[in-house]
């Protein structure tokens, strides 16, 4: 067997407008793409010009190509630059936060369509994007004079607004805009006592909800905002809480409708319209995305109202300039076979100080306090979209999950046990201490014990003065991780998108061009057909 193979050839001309990182990435693409071999040295004219930027016609209709911009580690500018030429509802793709995550209730590529069509009039649902991808749309709109439809106002009435892709038949508890109820039983702290970090197993009763749900799926939560931080909102503005707001009241309104988190460049406007001299412009200067006081990234509503002293709106006119409180996603960690009836989430309470202030994560803390067990809380299942075991319960799998990660590969084991499969299970977790914050560790060691677990590797980033992560361990037993790939498993991922993930993918790159005898671009296209075949999948946030 040869064990070294040439490079693959650069496949790009050398004037291609990418930087080399970029470039690494679409050689090993094509490569792939084309199924070349190594006897081919390069593209066809006519190739090399299909790929430059541009160089595609644009049309309502582009199936999506795997292109590289839909990375969700790359900076949007990135993003926005390789999709120059594209056609306008790719361009909006690739504003997206790019994690197809469902939170805005479709996938990125659906979520850019429906805008297009204007079958969505929301811009603001990009739970990843947030506020950048918002403005991005809205440039997209004005720089090809189409006038976006308007927005949508709160929903003071506490029911979101539904949409032409989202309609009233849909089932109950399908979608964000048709949830049902659900009650909380029981949540338990999975830390031990002297750990940095607060996480809860919390458990939903499904009786009388109608819904079922899969392995893999997500759970979509609406909370409601801290009370104290609704009167802190309140006395700010000089606003009773009693003030009548389509049929309910104030306080009402900014508890359960409205996000009081990230604040919307509406809010600004309004505030520039009561205000004069430099606060003027500095408020018009928020509202058009600039940080005049360097510290716009750390404001939340309450944080901007107490920028300007004395700006009292009319109570409506504030409400009106918030962004709708949006529900949550978080990853399923049980299984419907196992855990008949019930459903379980594992949740990270956020709670983090700003200057003398302590922020509170909405739902997190929701979940974590101000919800108790017996509530009914408003939720909805989203169903995976390229997340699930292989229908074959006889494939390996490799599951890389530190942290709240676990969730979905809790569940993933669950099932594996309940239908007995007989497929090899290698679970890799990690966070920071052993002897704190190893959740689910006697049932991890059980499956272990009993075979169910084929494998457990750990990474414990405090226990040392050298941080080990979970990429370290993978690092530490990649031949054998490779041996695992090349029999036909399949490798799963799921935490954070910005660090974790693009560790683990570079990590995977790695090994396998180390112990699969490739260069670095056939390794990262052997990863790509890897993706492309399902046997890489991704949920990540």
């Amino acid at each position: 067997m040869n064990m070294s193979r040439p490079p693959l050839p650069s496949l790009l001309p050398e004037t291609a407008p990418f930087t080399p990182e970029q470039r690494v990435w679409l050689n090993g693409f094509f490569a792939g793409f084309l199924s070349l071999d190594d006897g081919v040295t390069a593209l066809t004219p006519e190739q090399s010009a299909a790929l430059m930027p541009g160089a595609l016609t644009p049309a309502v209709e582009e199936p999506d190509d795997g292109a590289p911009w839909h990375d969700q580690t790359m900076p949007l500018a990135e993003r926005m630059k390789l999709a120059e030429g594209r056609p306008l509802p790719r361009r909006m793709m690739a504003a997206m936060g790019q994690q197809d995550c469902g939170q805005c209730g479709y996938s990125c590529q659906d979520y850019a369509d429906a805008i297009f069509r204007k079958k969505e009039e929301r811009l603001n649902l990009c739970v990843p994007g947030g506020k950048d991808t918002a403005r991005m749309l809205k440039t997209l709109y004005a720089d090809l004079a189409i006038a976006p439809a308007g927005r949508v106002e709160p929903a003071v009435n506490n029911t979101p607004a539904p949409t032409s892709d989202a309609p009233a038949t849909v089932a109950a508890g399908r979608s964000r805009d048709n949830p049902v109820e659900a009650t909380l039983v029981s949540r338990t702290l999975l830390n031990k006592p002297g750990s940095l970090k607060e996480t809860w197993h919390i458990e939903f009763d499904l009786a009388g909800s109608g819904l079922d749900y899969a392995v893999g799926d997500s759970f979509g939560v609406y909370p409601a905002n801290d009370l104290a931080l609704v009167d802190a909102v309140m006395k700010a503005i000089d606003a009773p809480p009693d003030f009548p707001i389509a049929g309910r009241n104030l306080r009402e309104v900014l508890r359960e409708s409205v996000s009081l988190g990230t604040p919307p460049d509406m809010l600004f406007q309004l505030i520039s319209y009561l205000t004069g001299g430099d606060r003027r412009q500095k408020a018009k200067a928020l509202a058009a995305g600039g940080d005049p006081d360097g510290d716009a990234e750390s404001l939340d509503v309450l944080a901007a109202i107490e920028k300007f002293p004395g700006f009292r709106p009319d109570p409506e006119a504030f409400i009106e300039s918030l962004e709708p409180l949006q529900p949550r996603l978080y990853s399923i960690s049980s299984s419907p076979r196992a855990h008949g009836g019930r459903l379980a989430l594992t949740v990270d309470a956020v709670r983090y100080p700003v200057g003398s202030r302590l922020r509170l994560g909405c739902a997190s803390t929701y979940l974590a306090e101000r919800a108790s067990p017996g509530d009914k809380v408003r939720i909805y299942v989203q169903k995976a979209q390229g997340f699930a075991l292989p229908s074959d319960p006889t494939v390996p799998i490799v599951m890389i999950g530190p942290g709240t990660g676990i969730a979905p590969f809790r569940a993933f084991l669950h099932e594996r046990m309940a239908i007995k499969a007989t497929g090899r299970n290698w679970l890799f977790f990690g966070h920071q201490r052993h002897d704190y914050d190893f959740f689910y560790e006697d049932e991890l060691v059980g499956m272990r014990a009993a075979g169910l677990l084929t494998r457990l590797t750990l990474a414990w980033s405090r226990d040392a003065e050298e941080k080990t992560y979970v990429q370290h361990r993978m690092t530490d037993v990649g031949r054998d991780l490779w041996n695992w790939i090349a029999e036909g498993a399949h490798i799963y991922v799921c935490g954070d998108a910005q660090r974790m993930a693009r560790d683990v993918e570079r990590t995977l790159v790695e090994i396998i061009a180390s112990h699969g005898a490739r260069s670095t671009d056939q390794a990262i296209a052997f990863l790509g057909e890897l993706k492309k075949n399902n046997r890489f999948q991704a949920d990540v946030y």
